[in-house]
């Protein structure tokens, strides 16, 4: 029941990601729905309905907003998050993604390999500082907090 059924991601008015980008985003919720662990804890004393929950996400005035609803759409929580902690790691992820995307292209397995390394580490580094800035908010575990943060710098590019 902790877990995350549906996901939407409301990108109007911002610019069009790339095609690659937009393959990780697919990918990312793809399996983001298949398997991921999201549970919200007691705030004010008060229990949280269990899930499955559904997350629209989307950028507002410069913060990430997570609306968050049960599985029948009743509105549970909703939480809004500074993009600042996220800028450097977004722009440094959407940097070595291009180089990666490329390098797919032209470069031999061991230099994709070692570019592909690097983007991993990135991406842990996202993760993690969502599951910082999460904390009391939502408890989520690392795969979960892997796909979401793509998620997040899909939304959060340009800004």
């Amino acid at each position: 029941m902790n877990r995350i059924c549906h996901i939407e991601i409301d990108d109007t008015g911002l610019p069009s990601p790339s095609p690659e980008m937009e393959q990780e985003r697919r990918v990312a919720v793809f399996d983001l729905l298949e398997e991921n662990s999201f549970a919200l804890p007691e705030r004010d004393g008060k229990a949280i309905p269990p899930g499955p929950y559904r997350l629209m996400m989307t950028i507002r005035e410069r913060r990430l907003v997570v609306d968050i609803s049960q599985e029948n759409g009743e509105k549970v929580a909703e939480f809004h998050l500074s993009l600042g902690p996220f800028r450097q790691v977004t722009k440094d992820y959407d940097q070595i993604c291009t180089s990666y995307f490329d390098a797919v292209k032209r470069l031999p397995p061991s230099q994709i390999e070692a570019i592909d390394m690097a983007r991993r580490g990135i991406h842990n580094e996202g993760a993690s500082i969502l599951q910082e800035r999460l904390e009391g908010k939502a408890e989520i575990d690392v795969d979960t907090a892997r796909r979401l943060f793509t998620l997040i710098s899909v939304l959060n590019r340009g800004e």
